[in-house]
């Protein structure tokens, strides 16, 4: 189990409460499709968010992450299909070939690939409409830029390169912020949210200069929309 994996699924039980930003990116997603999509797959499902946010009739529905612990507080019904896997296997991609789907999301889980040109490329294979938001480098840029790390994730500018290889789409960039009663909220928040992945970017010492330094009451994110 990675890094990644583990934190999440630890704090999965609590997780609704936290995913105030993946709320936000998962309406997004569902407010710009056009149609009612009836055969979805949700890659990176987590527990619901997006699948809670659809407000017309499906008639299947696809949910696939990497975390048990996840998937046991997402919803069930008749017409929901879980499945434990992770979009880094090409396996994965294999056994989604078999079916069809009008159209594919993924709210914020994509920034984790590996190979994130790999896994674009699988997905276009797929031949289907497709609505992506990606976590990008501007998240938390000015607490990265306060502890003198190199962001984890890829830039906005890197992500749109690799994906207009594959998928002939729109691309949007939204920037927004969360605002904290206190630092320590802050970093709780960071450690809670699956924001992070699970990627111990700072340790103990570190952590604790930048709760006395971090010059701002919220932080920052970047988000990289991608519609076909």
């Amino acid at each position: 189990m990675s890094n990644a994996c583990h934190e999440f699924s630890r704090y999965a039980a609590e997780y609704g409460s936290r995913n105030v930003i993946q709320r936000l990116v998962a309406d997004k997603l569902i407010a710009s499709t056009e149609g009612q999509p009836k055969r979805i797959l949700d890659l990176g499902c987590g527990n619901g968010t997006l699948y809670a946010l659809i407000d017309w009739e499906v008639e299947r529905f696809v949910g696939v992450d990497f975390s048990a612990s996840m998937l046991e507080h997402h919803p069930s019904s008749p017409n929901v299909e879980l499945i434990l896997g992770d979009f880094n296997d090409p396996a994965l991609f294999e056994r989604l070939r078999n079916e069809h789907f009008d159209r594919i999301y993924s709210a914020s889980a994509l920034q984790w690939a590996d190979d994130l040109e790999g896994v674009l490329q699988s997905l276009a294979s797929l031949n289907t409409p497709m609505s992506l938001a990606i976590f990008t480098a501007g998240t938390f840029k000015t607490l990265h830029e306060c502890a003198g790390v190199t962001p984890l994730l890829r830039s906005s500018d890197e992500v749109i390169a690799i994906s207009e290889k594959y998928v002939d789409a729109q691309f949007e960039v939204l920037h927004t912020t969360l605002e904290f009663d206190s630092v320590r909220e802050m970093f709780r928040y960071i450690k809670r949210s699956g924001v992070s992945g699970g990627r111990r970017v700072l340790d103990f010492t570190q952590t604790k200069r930048l709760m006395e330094t971090y010059p701002l009451n919220y932080l920052e994110f970047e988000v990289v929309f991608i519609t076909s």
